[in-house]
């Protein structure tokens, strides 16, 4: 990066953490301040907070992959969302704040007893503290790429300023940076937005970029064919995405806390629904960059593989450099064809030739299946070279774009974007977890400790928890596109964690002991569907929560035939 891109990326760092250090200076640290601000949070404060924690580094860098590779059939994923901040609003936020508790799972030790508590809180710590391993693998990633760093000591350094950054600040602090935060990342998505199209031949818009995109199978928004082994389509979404937002949102403690800390009822409920209306349409907007970096690549030759630190010490190998080299150059001949076939194409959508389109589609088709097998063809001579080094690449694509096309100064915000989501994400995350760790399992077997006491040990636990997640983060690159990998990791457990919450809510027939070794069997179940079969992940958010709930009924329905 130029000087200039330096300056601009450390400015825009330097404010955001200095402003949120100096805006919260004076606060008073007690539990109640450290981990939720003293509740004084307005709901637009709730609401951005609410989606920086959820947009972390990986949805800027690996979700424009994911569209490029893929097209936009990811959006499906979100269409419950919304849905799902409307039944949060108006069932789970009632009882949070009428109990003011501090965690999602304090309330479940009222409702049942300790060790379904501890349950529930026990899945989230595992489940949330590997996510953050990969959202301080996604910033690392960045500045590996950037600067040529090991990415294992670009993990240490990112994730030690992380747990310092948390250490210190707290939740307002949190609050305060990420909504700063907010605003560079749209900013810089609208930025790239339009330099994408901007750097389109000049005889071409927007529309023609859709067009082009539609026609390649790109803009593949909503599927209406169920099929349960297929990851993304209408149905998923509006019923394992809706399971799954109400999870996330409903009792994952990183989202429970943003609304924790709000004024009030009304507060919490409008922060919520401002995600609910803000989230669709955000997301859409960052797999649409996607897909115009599929278009825009179709007119400027893309690298034979986006993942410039391996394909650079391969090249530099004298067994498989050559090999490598000459992949290339067959490379660049296909490209050459298929940006002729993709303006022909233009031509033909243009003026409606239906002759002229068939052979243009015929044409694109052949170079793109010779250009596919050339790809697979360098992934597994890569792999073959470097068997521990990642050899995916589609969470370059975007930061291969922002380095070698942008002008000086925009790379530096297009690369604050990406480490302020990190921070945004992985400083809610460490101070959710430290929260759980220390109000649901340190402070009941120690009641009489004091807030100075409590306070430290959320400092303690928050470097722990730090640890491990770079700990995790070192073994990231061995999994597939980081987005879906968070999203996998997640299902996993959310189901459960969701149908301990629903029994606990709706269904006052069942007490503790049902639902707590209902809780045990369904994540068993679902963790063996998860190896055994090809189920679709978004599903196991479904039949994860349907056993904790028919596990429990089975069970108390035994108990009580048994007292009879």
């Amino acid at each position: 990066m130029s000087f200039l891109d330096w300056l601009v990326l450390g400015g825009t760092l330097l404010f955001i953490v200095g402003y949120g250090t100096w805006r919260t200076r004076r606060a008073d640290h007690t539990m109640d301040s450290y981990h939720l601000g003293d509740r004084q949070a307005q709901w637009w404060g709730i609401g951005l907070s609410i989606i920086a924690t959820q947009a972390s580094a990986i949805t800027f860098l690996s979700t424009p992959g994911q569209a490029y590779d893929d097209g936009m059939r990811f959006i499906q994923f979100y269409f419950g969302l919304p849905l799902a901040m409307v039944l949060i609003a108006i069932f789970a936020v009632p009882i949070y704040q009428r109990l003011q508790v501090f965690t999602a799972y304090e309330y479940l030790e009222g409702r049942f007893d300790r060790r379904t508590r501890t349950l529930a809180a026990l899945l989230f710590l595992v489940q949330r503290g590997f996510s953050n391993g990969l959202s301080l693998y996604a910033p690392a990633l960045v500045l590996s790429a950037i600067l040529g760093w090991n990415i294992n000591l670009t993990v240490w350094l990112m994730g030690g300023l992380m747990i310092f950054y948390t250490v210190v600040g707290g939740s307002r602090a949190v609050a305060v940076t990420q909504q700063w935060q907010v605003g560079v990342i749209f900013t810089g998505m609208v930025v790239a937005g339009y330099l994408l199209v901007h750097y389109l031949p000049a005889d071409m818009g927007f529309t023609d970029a859709m067009q082009v995109a539609g026609n390649q199978g790109k803009l593949n928004l909503v599927d209406f064919h169920f099929d349960p082994n297929d990851r993304y389509n209408f149905w998923s979404g509006m019923t394992g995405g809706l399971f799954l937002a109400l999870s996330y949102f409903g009792t994952d403690q990183s989202q429970v806390q943003r609304y924790l800390a709000g004024r009030n009822i009304t507060e919490s409920r409008l922060g919520l629904l401002m995600n609910g209306l803000v989230k669709v349409p955000m997301q859409f907007g960052i797999l649409l960059i996607g897909v115009l970096l599929f278009v825009f690549y179709q007119f400027n030759a893309p690298p034979l593989t986006f993942n410039r630190p391996i394909h650079d010490q391969v090249a530099a190998s004298p067994t498989y450099g050559p090999q490598l080299q000459a992949l290339e150059q067959q490379h660049a001949t296909l490209f050459e064809a298929k940006r002729a076939a993709t303006t022909r194409l233009v031509q033909a959508l243009r003026t409606h030739d239906a002759t002229e389109l068939a052979a243009a589609q015929a044409h694109l088709q052949t170079t793109n299946a010779a250009t596919r097998g050339l790809r697979t063809e360098a992934q597994a001579l890569l792999k073959q070279a470097a068997p521990s080094a990642e050899a995916k690449d589609t969470d370059y694509v975007f930061l291969t774009f922002v380095l070698r096309y942008l002008p000086q100064g925009l790379v530096g915000l297009l690369i604050a974007v990406v480490l302020s989501a990190a921070m945004g994400s992985a400083a809610s995350g460490l101070n959710a977890l430290a929260s759980t760790t220390v109000v649901d399992l340190y402070q009941p077997s120690r009641p009489h400790l004091t807030g100075t006491q409590c306070v430290r040990a959320s400092r303690w636990a928050t470097v722990w928890w730090g640890v491990l997640g770079i700990a995790f983060a070192t073994f990231a690159a061995r999994l597939e596109n980081l987005i879906q990998a968070v999203n996998i990791l997640g299902s996993l457990f959310y189901g459960t964690i969701l149908g301990i919450f629903v029994v606990a809510f709706f269904m006052k027939f069942i007490g503790g002991k049902a639902v707590f070794w209902a809780a045990i069997l369904a994540q068993l179940l679902v963790l063996l569907l998860f190896w055994r079969t090809d189920v679709g992940y978004l599903w196991f958010n479904i039949i994860g929560c349907g056993l904790v709930m028919l596990f429990a009924s089975l069970l108390s329905l035994n108990s009580r035939r048994k007292v009879a």
